[in-house]
């Protein structure tokens, strides 16, 4: 049985929650994250969404809800939270930039969907990462997948953000990196305040993208419209 930290006072511990607060710029996994198998640990989580199915006064006997439990173990392990694995994390294979292409690259409006880790519910938006290279380019799929492997976590949007940068950083061999992400919390959107318009906004620059004129030509590439009709 693993024991929840009860050390921090319960006002504080919902403070955090419920205000969205980064503790860790790292994601907080345990040492033993990885002892058991994926198999092992949908065995686990089947029976605890089992056990919470039944406490909210559901029959799991209905045709509709027999697999449920099943599901969601499975949706955990393998889909929503694949990226808490380091065998899921993307190959970021680089290149030489043979052609000398010393320009901005912006991969704009990758889609993020990842899962709020103060409660659980989705975090849906758009990335935004650019780079200058330093003799190293990477394929542009590559990018799409690093952004959904960390996405793919119980995730805070800043940290997110800097994870996004810090992996691009060390894959390119430049602190020329930078990173946008605009996104809706259903954790705001749908309980607590409830507010469906507003979204969360947060940014990581690095390098030259520190410099004004730098930070400015990325900001304004993600103005161009970009909606290809018939593409």
């Amino acid at each position: 049985m693993i024991e929840l930290n009860t050390e921090m006072n319960q006002d504080r511990i919902d403070e955090i929650g419920d205000n969205h607060v980064m503790t860790s710029a790292k994601t907080p996994l345990r040492d033993d994250a990885f002892v058991i198998s994926d198999e092992d640990k949908m065995d686990r989580i089947q029976e605890s969404v089992k056990d919470i199915l039944i406490t909210l006064g559901l029959d799991l006997s209905d045709d509709s809800l027999q697999g449920t439990p099943r599901r969601v173990a499975k949706a955990f392990v393998k889909e929503l939270f694949m990226g808490l694995n380091p065998k899921n994390q993307p190959k970021a294979s680089t290149f030489d930039n043979n052609y000398n292409y010393q320009e901005m690259l912006v991969e704009k409006n990758i889609i993020v969907y990842s899962t709020c880790e103060h409660h659980l519910l989705p975090i849906v938006g758009r990335a935004h990462v650019a780079y200058i290279s330093k003799g190293k380019v990477i394929g542009l799929s590559k990018m799409n997948r690093i952004v959904d492997y960390f996405a793919k976590r119980p995730q805070v949007q800043e940290r997110l953000t800097m994870q996004i940068v810090q992996f691009m950083q060390e894959s390119l061999g430049t602190k020329d990196v930078a990173c946008v992400i605009d996104a809706k919390h259903l954790c705001v959107n749908s309980r607590g305040i409830k507010d469906i318009e507003s979204s969360t906004i947060t940014s990581e620059f690095g390098g030259k993208f520190k410099e004004k004129e730098t930070k400015q030509e990325f900001l304004d590439y993600l103005k161009i419209d970009t909606d290809f009709q018939g593409v």
